[in-house]
């Protein structure tokens, strides 16, 4: 028997990550040209989304590159989780929790290392769904097809039963060429009524756990 499954990006989602300006304060701080720091931890930016390094890397190298001595380096990173980890979506996430028991339940997100740990004890994401697949644990980022079947493979769910949840649009695409059906985050309302509509034209909806004792 399949089961429905829904699985939802993290930043844009279920974390709301607005542009903060963190750079550009670090940027007037050091008196560096605007477009500087992107430029100069780009190559470690890209390699800690994908897991190659882990975090006393980045934090070395943005000592190294950006002339930061260690306050000001605790002080940069500081300030790059703050952008990253947002605020929590929560009323998409206590829809979610109503949905326990009636669904698989997965996130797929593009990630930098250090992230699970910090929206594990932030948000206890890790109670809200059955398997998180970070793209720097993982070594791949959406819009490769393989995100999309790593996620599944985590979860033993067919694309085609897959509702897919993210804001960016290119990764929404990628996900329909998987397989499986995708939405378009731009709102609470119009993304609580799809996933509803995708559980209501599921034809093998999950069953209830027997009581103990009952065979």
């Amino acid at each position: 028997m399949t089961e429905a499954c829904v699985i939802l990006d993290i930043g844009g989602v279920l974390e709301f990550t607005p542009d903060t300006g963190w750079v550009q304060r670090w940027e007037e701080r050091l008196e560096l040209p605007r477009g500087t720091v992107n430029a100069r931890m780009h190559d470690v930016w890209r390699a800690g989304s994908v897991g190659s390094i882990g975090e006393r890397d980045v934090h070395e190298q943005a000592a190294a590159r950006l002339g930061l001595d260690a306050p000001q380096t605790d002080a940069f990173m500081a300030d790059l989780w703050t952008e990253y980890l947002g605020t929590p979506n929560d009323e998409l996430i206590a829809f979610l929790r109503g949905l326990r028991g009636r669904c698989r339940l997965g996130i797929l997100s593009n990630s930098f290392v250090g992230a699970r740990e910090r929206e594990t004890g932030l948000y206890r994401f890790d109670e809200l769904v059955e398997r998180i697949v970070y793209s720097h644990e993982i070594g791949i980022e959406k819009p490769d097809p393989r995100a999309f079947d790593a996620v599944c493979a985590a979860l033993g769910v067919r694309p085609e039963d897959c509702l897919f949840v993210d804001d960016v649009a290119v990764h929404v695409e990628a996900a329909r060429a998987t397989g499986m059906q995708a939405h378009l985050f731009e709102d609470n309302p119009r993304t609580i009524a799809r996933i509803a509509a995708h559980l209501d034209a599921s034809p093998f909806p999950r069953a209830e756990p027997p009581a103990p004792g009952r065979t």
